[in-house]
């Protein structure tokens, strides 16, 4: 779903004919950069591909003082089918967006917890910055707002305090997380245990020895080259015969 083209279209429908200029002063008074996806400079590009679409048309060309002439566009009514369409799929769309900072923290284990807490700190402080600001913002514009305006300013900040109390979660949770049990990621990863230098296997077990090297008897853990009490190697075969069935030598 497009923001820009239901923006277009929504500022056509409401307000009826206007040029490319009017549209952008509205989109600026409006803040859309701060609480929308629109860029403001993309207004005049998606002006023309909309009309080529059909769903708005040209209907006169003003022309003030020594200024370009301005195109003035209104809605088709296709356009206005298409702007039904787009509002009822903004407000029947509640898939929450990923969040990219989740997959780099499942990244983030080996940054260690004093680095990391810097991080998550630093972002809950610009998080605070945005939410003051925003509500200061929300004060001054709570004269001009009308009917449902109000709303998405209190949506943000709503928004923003969560994203806080999230933050703060994670920075008391940081410590059990990165600790002997939490960050076995990569701990787990060193290959050492203690001072001896020993690689082990995930599950604490020494790892099986490297080709050629010698290996311990399960019955008494004596190297197979070490003769049993018979005076026989261990990997030599006992004569399994019956008495009766082994020949005079």
């Amino acid at each position: 779903m497009s923001s820009t083209r239901l923006f277009i279209l929504g500022a056509l429908a409401r307000r009826g004919p206007m040029h490319g200029y009017q549209i952008r002063q509205s989109a600026q008074q409006d803040r859309t950069e701060l609480w929308t996806d629109i860029k403001v400079g993309s207004l005049y590009g998606a002006l023309h591909r909309l009309e080529a679409e059909g769903v708005i048309e040209t209907v006169r060309t003003e022309q003030q003082g020594n200024l370009p002439a301005r195109t003035v566009y209104a809605i088709t009514e296709d356009g206005a089918l298409e702007l039904e369409s787009l509002r009822e799929a903004a407000l029947h769309d509640t898939r929450l967006r990923p969040d990219p900072v989740d997959l780099a923290l499942q990244l983030s284990a080996d940054l260690g917890e004093e680095r990391l807490r810097a991080v998550v700190e630093e972002r809950r402080r610009r998080l605070a910055a945005e939410l003051e600001s925003w509500q200061r913002l929300r004060e001054r514009a709570a004269p001009h707002l009308r009917g449902l305006e109000p709303l998405g300013f209190d949506h943000t900040l709503v928004r923003l305090r969560a994203e806080i109390s999230w933050h703060d979660s994670l920075l008391e949770e940081l410590p059990a997380l990165l600790g002997p049990c939490g960050a076995s990621g990569t701990s787990g990863t060193s290959g050492t245990s203690g001072t001896s230098g020993t690689s082990r296997t995930p599950s604490g077990d020494a790892p099986e020895p490297p080709h050629g090297s010698p290996r311990s008897s399960p019955n008494d853990g004596k190297p197979n080259d070490e003769k049993r009490s018979d005076g026989k190697p261990d990997d030599e075969e006992p004569d399994r015969r019956e008495p009766d069935d082994r020949k005079e030598t």
